[in-house]
């Protein structure tokens, strides 16, 4: 972001927060917090900022600085207004916070990791053995099964009863029918 536009989120003046990232200049050295824009990269943004204005004030004296995120907070602890102090305290908080989060969670969800992956293993094994028995008990009922098709196929290979003969009969084979139901 740049420090106009971070002057007028903080509600100070442009120069104001000039003067106080100056005086601490130590705290944004390294430009992943901070650096000048050239003039070539002002140039570039123009287009983006809007056209020149004539008259005191309207244009550019002294090159903008450009605040990366890390930028933005060091800037929140170097400001003496309100809004930054209000948005320094809300920075530490959320700093504490993940913190509390990045000490204690690994540990929690590594042991709740554990914790179901026991009883995952659990569950396999006695699904396995559940298989087993299914598997045992299915051979079992297969054999009985061929069992007694084996007993209904004797059955049939014994000679059956002689039947009578149906349709249209000369006499001779009239009693020879007759001889073979009696």
């Amino acid at each position: 972001m740049l420090d106009f536009d971070l002057a007028a989120q903080y509600g100070i003046e442009t120069a104001q927060l000039k003067r106080a990232v100056r005086r601490n200049i130590a705290r944004f050295e390294g430009e992943d917090f901070m650096f000048e824009l050239t003039k070539n990269e002002l140039d570039s943004l123009r287009c983006q900022i809007g056209i020149l204005n004539k008259g005191r004030g309207s244009n550019f004296k002294y090159m903008p600085f450009a605040f990366t995120e890390l930028g933005v907070a060091m800037l929140s602890s170097v400001l003496n207004s309100e809004v930054a102090i209000g948005v320094n305290r809300k920075i530490m908080r959320a700093f504490v916070f993940v913190r509390h989060i990045a000490l204690s969670a690994p540990i929690d969800k590594t042991s709740q990791i554990e914790h179901e992956l026991r009883e995952l293993k659990q569950y396999i094994e006695e699904t396995f053995a559940d298989y087993n028995d299914i598997n045992e008990e299915t051979r079992a009922q297969l054999e009985q099964i061929n069992q007694i098709l084996a007993a209904m196929q004797m059955q049939n290979h014994l000679p059956a009863k002689p039947r009578r003969k149906i349709g249209f009969f000369t006499e001779e084979q009239r009693r020879n029918n007759e001889d073979m139901i009696e």
